[in-house]
C-alpha cells in the first residue's frame, strides 16, 4: 500500500548482547523529506504490538531506525510494521531480516594431561535471546601451539 516507490527497503534486525535489537531500513526512492516512518512490532502471540521509543533518524529527521533494549523473541513469531505518515497511507513490510550476534561461549575450561598428549575441552552455550536448544549451536574451535 501506499504511493510507488515511498515503502521503506533493506529492513534489518539485528540482535546484540542477547537483549539488544538494532533495526535500520532505507528511505524509499521516492520519499518526499515530509514522509515519516514509524516501526511497530509484536515479539510474540501473547505481548501487545509496541510502537519503538528510540528512533534513529537521517539529516531531514526522517525515521530510519529503531532501537529496542530487552528483547525476547518467543517461537520466531517477530512480526513487525511500519506506517507511514505521507497522505496516511500504511506501508507493510513483505520481507525482514533478523539476525542475532551471539557472544562467545559461557565458561571456557581446558583441561591438558601431559602423559596422554590431550586435552579436553568444556563450556557453555551463550546466552541468547530466542534460542533455549544448546543442540542448536555448532562450535569451532582453534588450538594453536605456542
Amino acid at each position: 500500500a501506499g504511493m510507488n516507490g515511498t515503502a521503506i527497503e533493506n529492513f534489518v534486525c539485528v540482535i546484540f548482547n542477547v537483549s539488544f535489537m538494532n533495526c535500520t531500513w532505507h528511505v524509499g526512492r521516492t520519499a518526499t523529506e515530509d514522509t515519516q516512518y514509524f516501526l511497530y512490532w509484536k515479539p510474540s502471540k501473547k505481548e501487545d504490538i509496541t510502537e519503538c521509543q528510540n528512533y534513529i533518524k537521517d539529516d531531514c529527521g526522517r525515521h530510519t531506525g529503531c532501537q529496542f533494549q530487552n528483547v525476547t523473541i518467543y517461537n520466531k513469531y517477530a512480526r513487525f510494521l511500519v506506517n507511514g505518515s505521507r497522505s496516511g497511507q500504511n506501508i507493510h513490510i513483505s520481507d525482514y531480516i533478523i539476525v542475532e550476534k551471539l557472544n562467545p561461549p559461557l565458561n571456557v575450561s581446558v583441561n591438558c594431561t601431559e602423559a596422554s598428549h590431550r586435552c579436553s575441552i568444556w563450556w557453555q552455550p551463550p546466552r541468547t535471546s530466542h534460542v533455549d536448544l544448546s543442540s542448536c549451536f555448532k562450535y569451532e574451535i582453534v588450538i594453536e601451539n605456542k
